[in-house]
């Protein structure tokens, strides 16, 4: 069974090409526009890694990650925060609530492959 990845962006390119990147990479690939689109992933189904933006309309990333968090079902899965964003609280605000990491825009696909199988290994 492919692993599930649920990838929270609301710029349109910018998830298309984090989504064919990880359907290349043999993932089942789920995708949402902003953190409130892609709280309905979060039903009690098996979710392997969420990989969302920071500055999002209707629900930031901040607010998805503790969303999903409270879930006891989701408390531990690897959540990547991907933003431009350069404001340490908003940074903090994602680390307290237990991202596993921050991967600053734009990235080294490379480098985003590794890390993406690293956690899922």
């Amino acid at each position: 069974m492919k692993k599930r990845i649920v990838v929270v962006e609301d710029f349109n390119t910018s998830r298309q090409i984090i989504k064919k990147t990880l359907e290349a990479m043999g993932y089942q690939v789920e995708e949402a526009i902003d953190g409130r689109e892609a709280t309905r992933f979060f039903d009690g189904s098996n979710i392997d890694l969420v990989i969302s933006d920071y500055n999002m309309p209707n629900m930031d990333g901040g607010a998805l990650v503790e969303y999903i968090r409270a879930k006891e079902k989701y408390k531990y899965i690897p959540i990547f925060m991907l933003s431009t964003e350069t404001s340490i609280d908003k940074q903090n605000r994602a680390r307290e609530a237990k991202i596993t990491a921050w991967i600053k825009k734009p990235f080294e696909v490379t480098e985003f492959k590794k890390l993406v199988e690293k956690v899922l290994a």
